[in-house]
């Protein structure tokens, strides 16, 4: 898959001399979808500003479909739809309108057919003649995406698009992204929500204090440093593990009527035999055993601690 955002060196401190972004370098593949993790302050916006050229950079280069960002800004631009977090839109005017202005920004010559597949493809056609001021918050997200695309960009970024959106709502967007991806449209997303990247990307980054720690497909990441969890539910509370399990890496739950046990399950041996021999040795009854996979907040959380 060729890479349609290439990224050396990027750098950028503001005038504050606080640093936001430090030597990131990366491809980014075009008809992914990337997500870009990290936590407040490190660096996510000031990247995905950089490279739809609202902020200027310190150092490094892009390029953007062969188009360098800052030679060839007009030209870089013009393949990049931008979704912000924050909703700001003129809430007196309609949907329709503001997806013809959005278009007509970017130089493009009025194309109603164009703007009506848009609208259709966010179930917005009906609310075409409705104010922005009348629509609810998902539909106002909706529209964002819509001015997004206004001009037919083949990139979209997307910052923390489901931010303060209900459950629902997010699974609704998620379905809006997937369809967009069906269509070949490149998505990036910075987001909070780990259930949001386990769910939607092909690759995750984690980004933090400016750096990009780590950038890997989705699966080989949970397989690499994913976690399963074995939970042993006993068959009569525990105050306490005898101090033949003491030892064997178990966490009593608090109510003492389970214990959970982490292991890794591309390790030749995992340790799970000893350990439910050790139970039957200790006379301790089992009433059942479940495994779970970890999550991908699990390893972003182990990451960011191992290698910050």
């Amino acid at each position: 898959m060729s890479s349609i955002i290439e990224v050396r060196d990027l750098s950028k401190t503001y005038a504050s001399g606080t640093p936001a972004l430090a030597g990131v370098t990366l491809d980014i593949r075009e008809g992914e979808i990337l997500a870009l993790l990290g936590p407040n302050g490190a660096g996510k916006t000031t990247f995905i500003s950089i490279l739809c050229g609202l902020v200027t950079p310190t150092g490094g280069q892009v390029t953007v479909g062969g188009h360098d960002i800052l030679r060839g800004y007009r030209a870089a631009r013009r393949m990049i739809g931008l979704v912000p977090q924050e909703i700001a839109l003129e809430y007196f005017e309609t949907v329709m309108n503001t997806v013809r202005f959005s278009r007509g920004l970017f130089g493009e010559a009025p194309d109603d057919a164009y703007i009506e597949r848009v609208l259709r493809s966010l179930a917005l056609w009906d609310k075409r003649d409705a104010k922005l001021r009348e629509l609810s918050g998902g539909m106002k997200r909706r529209v964002l995406i819509a001015k997004a695309l206004s001009h037919g960009p083949r990139i979209l970024f997307l910052d923390e698009p489901t931010a303060g959106v209900d459950v629902n709502l997010r699974r609704e967007m998620w379905d809006v992204v997937r369809a967009l991806k069906a269509e070949g449209v490149t998505i990036i997303l910075t987001t909070h929500y780990l259930e949001e990247a386990e769910e939607m990307a092909d690759r995750v980054g984690i980004i933090d204090r400016g750096r990009l720690l780590l950038l890997r497909d989705k699966t080989d990441l949970m397989h690499e440093f994913g976690q399963k969890i074995l939970t042993v539910e006993l068959a009569e509370p525990m105050t306490a593990l005898p101090p033949a399990l003491d030892g064997l890496g178990l966490t009593l739950a608090p109510d003492g009527l389970s214990a959970s046990y982490r292991y890794d399950s591309n390790a030749d041996r995992s340790g799970i035999a000893r350990l439910l021999g050790s139970f039957a040795a200790e006379g301790v009854a089992v009433r059942d055993v479940a495994t779970a996979q970890s999550s991908l907040e699990d390893v972003f959380l182990r990451l960011v601690r191992d290698l910050a």
